[in-house]
């Protein structure tokens, strides 16, 4: 049996003050920035997913106790944990998504957001959303909400869909994001036009050419990022 307070312990020993104190300046965590009050142990995501395979076992209910931590990498792990989960248990996939979903409250920093979205959500939505149309309706759901991090979730998600060359989800949750505030969801959304145009460049072209124009420019820089100079030079000239 896993005794989960050995988690703690070992993450305890694992702790680094002075990467602690990098990562809490590189996920913005001063007053007024996005990750504000988030505090770090500074241990790496390599180390964090050692520990979450050998805690792999652990139930929802000792999850659930890490993701309600003040400490990042606790959270970090518990999702890493479902993500193992999810991969291992076929017939627990519902819950596991469901469980997502609840706790979309701690999922609170962009990392946390990209190593888990698409591995649990996109991939259920993948399988199952053809099926049972109410599911898809959530990606929409996430991108109009007030939540930073559940309007990141709506497009990363995404990126299962786009690992299997289908498109049409993350064309339709980048129109509904187009005008969001948020830099984080602008390299967001850049980030997973940039991934369609890596495998259909076709594609992504049809999308900026309705919408390179009123687009942050972030967004964009970061969605022809692997496009020629030329072509670069040509949406970026053309911006209003």
């Amino acid at each position: 049996m896993i005794n989960h307070l050995k988690l703690y312990q070992e993450l305890n020993g694992l702790a680094d003050p002075k990467k602690a104190h990098i990562f809490q300046r590189f996920f913005k965590t001063g007053k007024g920035e996005y990750g504000e009050g988030d505090i770090f142990l500074g241990i790496t995501v390599p180390k964090s997913r050692k520990i979450a395979e050998k805690y792999s076992l652990l139930k929802f209910s000792e999850i659930s106790e890490l993701l309600r931590s003040k400490i990042h990498e606790e959270r970090l792990i518990g999702l890493l944990i479902l993500v193992n989960k999810y991969q291992k248990n076929v017939g627990k996939r519902k819950e596991i998504f469901d469980f997502y979903l609840e706790n979309t409250r701690y999922i609170n920093n962009w990392d946390l957001v990209d190593l888990s979205a698409d591995k649990i959500v996109g991939r259920f939505l993948f399988d199952f959303g053809k099926d049972f149309p109410v599911y898809r309706m959530l990606l929409r759901k996430l991108a109009e909400s007030k939540n930073v991090w559940e309007r990141r979730i709506s497009v990363i998600a995404t990126f299962y869909f786009i690992k299997n060359n289908s498109f049409s989800d993350t064309l339709k949750i980048s129109e509904i994001l187009l005008k969001d505030k948020h830099d984080l969801i602008h390299k967001a959304v850049g980030w997973m036009l940039r991934e369609i145009g890596k495998r259909n460049q076709e594609a992504e072209e049809k999308f900026l050419q309705k919408h390179y124009q009123k687009m942050p420019r972030t967004m964009l820089r970061y969605a022809i990022e692997k496009f020629s100079e030329e072509k670069r030079s040509y949406y970026l000239r053309k911006i209003i």
